[in-house]
């Protein structure tokens, strides 16, 4: 595409959001997939989604004969970048868009791609990821959910934690231990698309700090799949969970786009000094605030531009890996910056959380508080400076 084309694409993507970005809900929505805690919130967001696909503005880059677009993949980054722009609410199927469907289009089989991936787009089925357990947390390569071959099906049993959207999702990335009897934990292990809907899996919500739902503890009690839903080979599961959590955490492309948070942003916690007082003063006129605003700004304005250096070479220096691999900590932590800076700035009012006289209706504590599941989904802040130690710099484990 030449730029008048680019330009031209862009215009017609900004029109159709500003036409038909739906009108705030009576209902409070939740900023990420993993807050999505009642019925009315998931409803909303599908019908969006749904309606942003049918547009053509997911999928793009996928595939047609899948329900994809087949077009440039730079159309849909114009598309992510307007819809982040106008604000519009995110797209809840943010495991299937940006995990799962990339994973099966790369490694799938044709009945995979044939069977899953319109339907990922398109919101009718939503996916979720078996990857935790209440037992080991991080340490996914000692994950114990089992998984037993019994003729031409799995039988599982154990249980995984933090699975997002379990309670609407029809499919779950699974990984499982199929044996114990090999050489090393890591080649026990199998990798699964499995149906939420067989007898025996029971996703239970938890309550948040905030106290709301959105994260799922899911129980498997002699739940039956089909053999076939295994992706790759029994044994490979460690390498195709690797391969997912480079899509999920960015390293690597594929994604089917839409914005997957309704995140507040920099320019909303500058308006919020600009509002806030210290000493009967706004708070952005007193030094040691901006002192700590223009870290943050500065921060903010370095991770926008991340993705564009890393498109080029010369400035990927020694170390040419280490800013894709980077983007997950980076976001998550910057976050959890910007929100604590928020309420901090409403002094002795940042208590303030589920009453009247809440700041902004208590936004900003709401967001603080959720913040903290972006710092330990797809991989703690610890083990994510562990994976750049190790496959960046090249450290030792120990």
């Amino acid at each position: 595409m030449n730029e008048n084309e680019i330009g031209e694409f862009r215009s017609g993507v900004r029109a159709w959001l500003q036409d038909n970005k739906p009108a705030a809900p009576s209902f409070l929505l939740p900023e990420t997939f993993m807050e999505v805690g009642t019925d009315q919130q998931f409803e909303f967001l599908r019908r969006w989604q749904q309606k942003v696909y049918e547009a053509g503005y997911l999928g793009m880059s996928w595939p047609e004969a899948y329900g994809g677009g087949g077009q440039p993949q730079i159309m849909q980054e114009i598309v992510n970048q307007e819809m982040a722009a106008q604000r519009v609410p995110f797209v809840p199927n943010t495991i299937g868009l940006n995990w799962a469907g990339p994973l099966i289009l790369d490694m799938g089989t044709e009945a995979d791609k044939q069977r899953y991936i319109k339907n990922i787009l398109s919101a009718e089925d939503i996916w979720c990821q078996g990857f935790s357990e209440p037992d080991h947390g991080s340490d996914l390569g000692n994950a114990q959910v089992r998984a037993v071959k019994d003729g031409d099906e799995y039988v599982i049993n154990g249980s995984k934690i933090w699975t997002s959207l379990g309670s609407y999702a029809k499919y779950m990335i699974l990984i499982a231990r199929t044996s114990n009897e090999v050489p090393n934990k890591y080649a026990g292990l199998s990798f699964f698309l499995a149906p939420m809907t067989a007898h025996g899996i029971a996703p239970t919500p938890i309550k948040k700090l905030t106290g709301e739902y959105g994260f799922c503890q899911t129980y498997f009690t002699d739940a039956r799949i089909p053999a076939d839903c295994m992706l790759g080979n029994e044994g490979e599961g460690w390498s195709v969970a690797m391969k997912t959590l480079m899509f999920e955490r960015g390293a690597v492309g594929g994604q089917a786009g839409g914005l997957s948070m309704m995140d507040l942003n920099i320019n909303d916690i500058v308006e919020l000094a600009r509002r806030a007082t210290r000493n009967g003063r706004p708070a952005i006129e007193d030094p040691l605030t901006r002192d700590e605003l223009v870290k943050l700004v500065l921060e903010a304005k370095g991770n926008a531009v991340m993705g564009s250096r890393a498109r080029i070479p010369a400035l990927g220096g020694t170390y040419p890996t280490a800013v894709a691999m980077s983007g997950k900590l980076r976001s998550s932590e910057l976050k959890r910056k910007m929100t604590r800076f928020a309420v901090s700035l409403q002094g002795a009012n940042g208590a303030r959380y589920i009453s009247e006289d809440a700041l902004d209706g208590g936004k900003w504590q709401r967001s603080y508080l959720n913040s903290f599941s972006g710092t330990i989904g797809g991989g703690t802040t610890q083990i994510q400076k562990n994976i750049l130690g190790e496959r960046v710099l090249g450290l030792p484990k120990s």
